[in-house]
């Protein structure tokens, strides 16, 4: 058995790893010229952190992150409890997406990725795929995974007429800072007014995670900087969350990351009968509810249980079909439940009840258990 994924980022090397575990022949090609990731900080829930358990670099994976909770504040400092939900609900793993993404190469064996070359069409053939390359060349594999991110050339020939959709007046700015030189005695996240949300985390070695984000955003104007710094004062009443305005000053212009969200849309079919979509290429939503890169993981380690050296491959990419597109639409449920709650208490409610499901009803790379924080 031999599988081709094209991207290398979290999802398409994770998917990699997990191939490879199982016995299938891997090769990963990337049209950037390095392995690199888009962002900053990264949430990893405890289905993502049993994968990589079950893939034999769990404690790697820990190493690089610090043990955070999800838990909100109002403006005005004050916590919004959610008692029907345990501690469980509310703990993840922040690690920084560039590390991630090293560890993850290596996982895999650099010498499996091929780099500088990107992904051009497929052609499907009874018993296998031919991958055209942009550098000219081709290969076959059994299989094809598209694990190519919101903006998937892969998915644009599977499911034509998919380009991905902008989530109107949705924006995000954020940044890491190596070394603050600002005393942070707790992590917090804010819901305020005006759409707006943000908070900062503290990071394994030092550093702090800083974010803001807004939904239907205005036109934006004045510089990165300034555009944070305007929606950080919509989480602070009398002057209660100060730090992360503090946080925002300190960052230097070129550090903070500001864009646009992007959307997939919702698709038919996730897969043909060698191709397949996996990550954001199928599901990419709004990072709101702070789990797109968690449940991209669960699909690569579905893909690697189900594809193994003797498998019917278009049997198991319908099983993993009949698998995904349900979950993915209860996911986008309860995205919308927490995107559109009335109130900052109702959206704290909406948030923990959709890590509880997800936590909960998540099975491991090996079996049908169900996975608990």
């Amino acid at each position: 058995m031999r599988a081709v994924v094209i991207g290398a980022g979290i999802v398409g090397l994770t998917s990699g790893l997990a191939l490879r575990r199982a016995g299938v022949d891997v090769v990963i090609y990337e049209q950037a010229p390095e392995i690199r990731a888009a962002g900053a900080g990264l949430g990893l829930w405890a289905n993502a952190l049993a994968v990589f358990d079950e893939l034999g670099i769990g404690a790697q994976v820990r190493a690089i992150g610090k043990p955070s909770e999800m838990y909100f504040h109002d403006p005005a400092g004050r916590l919004l409890a959610t008692p029907e939900f345990g501690p469980e609900d509310h703990q993840f793993l922040l690690v920084h997406r560039a590390k991630l993404n090293d560890l993850l190469a290596d996982a895999v064996g650099r010498e499996n990725i091929r780099l500088a070359t990107g992904f051009g069409q497929y052609q499907e053939h009874s018993d296998h795929v031919t991958v055209r390359l942009t550098d000219g060349s081709e290969d076959d594999a059994d299989v094809l995974v598209g694990a190519d991110g919101v903006y998937s050339t892969v998915r644009g020939q599977l499911v034509p007429g998919s380009p991905a959709q902008e989530h109107p007046g949705h924006h995000a700015w954020r940044a890491v800072i190596a070394n603050p030189r600002i005393t942070l005695s707790e992590d917090r996240l804010i819901l305020g007014a005006h759409g707006c949300r943000g908070g900062y985390v503290r990071t394994y070695d030092g550093g702090v995670y800083w974010l803001v984000n807004q939904f239907n955003s205005p036109e934006l104007t004045g510089s990165v900087k300034q555009q944070a710094l305007d929606r950080a004062a919509h989480l602070d009443q009398g002057k209660r969350n100060r730090v992360l305005t503090e946080l925002i000053a300190a960052t230097p212009e070129e550090m903070i990351l500001q864009n646009k969200i992007m959307l997939a849309p919702s698709l038919p079919h996730w897969v043909s009968a060698r191709v397949v979509l996996a990550g954001d290429a199928a599901h990419a939503m709004s990072p709101h509810i702070t789990a797109g890169a968690t449940l991209g993981i669960e699909d690569a380690a579905l893909l690697g249980r189900l594809l193994t050296p003797t498998s019917d491959v278009p049997a198991a990419l319908a099983a993993y079909e009949a698998d995904r597109i349900p979950r993915y639409a209860h996911v986008a449920e309860l995205s919308a439940a927490v995107e559109h709650a009335p109130t900052a208490q109702q959206f704290a409610q909406h948030y923990a009840a959709f890590s509880h499901w997800m936590i909960t009803t998540a099975t491991a790379i090996s079996g049908t258990r169900q996975v608990r924080a």
